[in-house]
């Protein structure tokens, strides 16, 4: 019943931790609900009008004004020890599990910062998360040139190997989008000039589904995002051949600009 009125969780310890607080804070509010409505019921029923009778006129009770604002204050109190005791468990990622944590360390972070949070031990498979009018590009470590040149990428769909922690790097060429897949945690926003960080862990293969939250232009509702959870070692074929893809069609254009360059006459190109 409660997960009708509760955020989407499931793929990742950090949306199940926002599932959890935002469960016990809806109880506690319909508790709270109950009472009060239960209260005002009472009284309709209990001291309805009748023939003759004169309502007793009570001008304050300050025992009772001082009870429930201090009530109101604990609950509030509480609520708010609870949220700060779950934020770390939603914010910080923890270490990759056996079979991922190989494929974290090829992906490690340079730094942490009090935006980008690492794994306890440091290792997390970083990728970049590029977002543009009207589709979402993921560029992934394990680039051939030293400068980032032919680093392995994919378009809407990001795949990613189970049990390794997956840290975002995200951004925007355009303007403002916001990436939420909504079992994988929270929305975060794509802004132009500036990176936004957020991770998950995903324990077994699956597909997950978001899309741009932000009103982002004509395209935003084509805007979609899917992530897919695949076993390690298949996240290891895919982004080898990923990369022999990238390597053949570099081959291909250099191949074709020096075609271009030795014309001569009419056929003729500038080389620049």
């Amino acid at each position: 019943m409660l997960a009708f009125f509760t955020p989407l969780s499931g793929g990742s310890p950090n949306a199940d931790h926002i599932d959890n607080l935002y469960k016990i804070t809806l109880i506690a509010a319909l508790v709270i609900f109950i009472l009060v409505e239960g209260g005002l019921l009472y009284a309709l029923v209990k001291f309805r009008a009748r023939k003759g009778a004169v309502a007793a006129q009570i001008r304050g009770n300050t025992r009772l004004e001082l009870g429930w604002t201090s009530a109101a204050a604990l609950i509030l109190l509480a609520l708010a020890v609870l949220t700060f005791t779950k934020l770390g468990s939603i914010e910080n990622p923890p270490n990759s599990g056996i079979q991922g944590d190989r494929l974290a360390g090829t992906g490690g972070l340079a730094y942490a910062s009090a935006e980008r949070k690492l794994p306890p031990n440091g290792k997390a498979l970083n990728i970049q998360v590029l977002a543009r009018q009207y589709i979402w590009q993921f560029v992934y470590p394990g680039a051939a040139e030293s400068d980032g040149l032919g680093a392995p990428y994919s378009y809407e769909e990001l795949v990613v190997p189970t049990e390794t922690t997956v840290a975002l790097d995200i951004t925007s060429s355009d303007v403002v989008h916001s990436w939420w897949i909504p079992e994988l945690g929270g929305k975060f926003q794509a802004v132009p000039g500036y990176h936004n960080y957020t991770w998950f862990k995903i324990p077994k293969p699956g597909i997950y589904r978001g899309q741009c939250a932000v009103l982002c232009g004509r395209g935003h509702a084509r805007m979609i995002a899917t992530v897919k959870a695949v076993p390690p070692a298949q996240f290891d074929a895919w982004l080898s051949a990923q990369k022999q893809q990238i390597a053949e069609a570099n081959a291909e254009a250099k191949t074709e600009r020096a075609k271009l360059s030795s014309q001569t006459g009419a056929g003729q190109v500038e080389n620049p």
